[in-house]
């Protein structure tokens, strides 16, 4: 299709039935291949990335380069939403409960797959530190939009906000994962994950300018500036909500939109939240921190201007109103497209030699060991509060340890997806320090951990999600003042949320 040679306007032609009979395959085949992965291995999105694979450049090359770079844009928009609808739908109160359990689940999923690539990269397979450094930052990635897909595919049938049934959260049924306290703890260890991982791809980017004297910032400043913009935002953006936004919406706009039609009030509802997630993408980008990162913001940032209603969460109307307009758009075009995009960024065929295979191999296990060991923070935590809490009883039992809990958290963060594929190919075309042969074995393992991941949560899930769901500490939770007080009644009634509590004895 040419453009007029005026320059005037795009000359409009009758699109090659070629390409549409290819674009209609794709889509076709996208719902097909989700549909057997979610019967067959409860990871649909493992069914996206295998048609991406097929249809993109690794092995088919179906679609053309410019759709697939097109698809590739709009992927991204749809891991946009992945995540705002993430922080739309988190519980802020569990949020700033787990905040320290969080931050340490975070560091050792950090630390530990780095840890781990010096040991095998660099001491084991005879590769440089800086090759080690560069595969291990990827490999230390969790993909938060891998995250929220996985426990929003687990929670089917979700309640509305404020009308869990009790009976139902104790058989598992109709339960939102994303709601629980490991959920909770779970998807904020991923967001900083997130942050951790823009620091050190900030240091892979500048590795060649540093070395080459060619840029006049500071290694410092190049570290100092991500951390700096993302603790600044996360700061900033409760407190405004706390003091400032929430307050304001709820003395004028929540009353005026009551006595409005549901339509109008959907209709603000999407304006303002493009209005809060435009400008904290834009925030975030130009001030350093991740673009990710400003669209969970943007989503918590909403949950928390309607503030309390009746005893409710306020956030159902703009979970509600994002449903309304963006939730098939987001289920049947953007999400698979993410996925699908993962799947054109995989150098298939180089995956294939004997050495890379087996190194691959090694390396994805090791990498899944990485992760999983994050589960451990759950149990150290159940042990500590067991030992600590004086209530009355100093009997605890063998099985209140949170095992299950522990494995989804450490499951579910062995993903990673779209920011360990950037990351390693950020250090294979950008700096020269990263070898073709580091660069397969590290794909090896993002590739592998990436189908694992969310096979292993699904499995999980199947058998004891509602184990999980109905755990007196790690399940749904009641509102309580702190993860130490709702940890207390937990051990001493046994319950979780919408159980009833034992009245305590005079």
């Amino acid at each position: 299709m040419a453009a007029d040679g005026s320059g005037a306007f795009l000359a409009y032609h009758e699109p090659n039935i070629i390409f549409i009979l290819t674009l209609v395959s794709f889509f076709l085949c996208l719902g097909i291949a989700e549909w057997l992965a979610d019967k067959l291995i409860r990871a649909p999105l493992i069914g996206h990335i295998t048609v991406g694979l097929i249809y993109g450049v690794p092995l088919a090359n179906i679609l053309a380069p410019d759709w697939q770079e097109t698809f590739l844009a709009l992927g991204y928009i749809g891991l946009i939403l992945i995540i705002f609808e993430g922080g739309l739908t988190i519980r802020l109160d569990l949020l700033c409960q787990n905040l320290v359990l969080s931050v340490v689940a975070a560091l050792l999923g950090v630390l530990t797959p780095i840890a781990l690539s010096f040991t095998l990269i660099y001491a084991g397979f005879n590769h440089t530190p800086l090759e080690a450094f560069i595969v291990g930052t990827a490999l230390c990635s969790t993909s938060l939009g891998t995250t929220f897909v996985v426990l929003a595919s687990a929670s089917k049938a979700k309640p509305k906000a404020g009308s869990a049934d009790p009976t139902n959260t104790r058989r598992g049924e109709g339960v939102d994962f994303s709601q629980t306290r490991i959920g909770t703890v779970l998807v904020s260890a991923a967001v900083l994950d997130d942050v951790c991982g823009l620091v050190l791809v900030s240091v892979i980017h500048n590795l060649r300018s540093i070395a080459d004297g060619d840029d006049g910032t500071s290694l410092g400043w190049i570290i100092v500036r991500p951390v700096l913009a993302s603790g600044l935002m996360a700061l900033l953006t409760p407190a405004m909500v706390k003091f400032i936004a929430g307050p304001l919406y709820r003395r004028i706009v929540q009353p005026r939109l009551a006595t409005k039609s549901a339509r109008l009030g959907r209709v603000f509802g999407i304006l303002l939240m493009a209005v809060v997630l435009v400008a904290s993408l834009a925030i975030a980008a130009y001030a350093g921190a991740s673009v990710l990162f400003g669209a969970f913001l943007a989503g918590a940032f909403l949950s928390g201007l309607p503030g309390e209603m009746n005893g409710q969460g306020g956030t159902a109307e703009f979970t509600d109103t994002f449903e309304h307009y963006l939730g098939a758009p987001q289920k049947y075009v953007f999400q698979p497209l993410f996925f699908a995009s993962i799947g054109f960024a995989i150098p298939f065929a180089e995956l294939w030699t004997k050495e890379v295979v087996w190194k691959g191999a090694v390396y994805t296990i090791l990498m899944a060991f990485g992760k999983l060991i994050v589960g451990a923070v759950v149990l150290v935590w159940d042990v500590l509060s067991h030992r600590f809490k004086k209530r009355g009883s100093e009997k605890t039992e063998r099985g209140a340890i949170g095992w299950a809990p522990a494995t989804l958290l450490g499951a579910a963060m062995v993903a990673r997806g779209e920011v360990g594929l950037l990351i390693i190919q950020i250090g294979l075309n950008e700096t020269p320090y990263l070898t073709r042969k580091a660069f397969v074995i590290g794909v090896w393992a993002i590739v592998l951990n990436t189908i694992i991941g969310p096979v292993l949560v699904g499995l999980l899930l199947k058998r004891v999600g509602s184990s999980i769901a109905g755990d007196a500490r790690w399940g749904v939770q009641v509102k309580q003042g702190s993860d130490i007080e709702a940890d207390a009644d937990a051990e001493t009634t046994g319950t979780s949320a919408g159980t009833r509590q034992r009245p305590a004895l005079a």
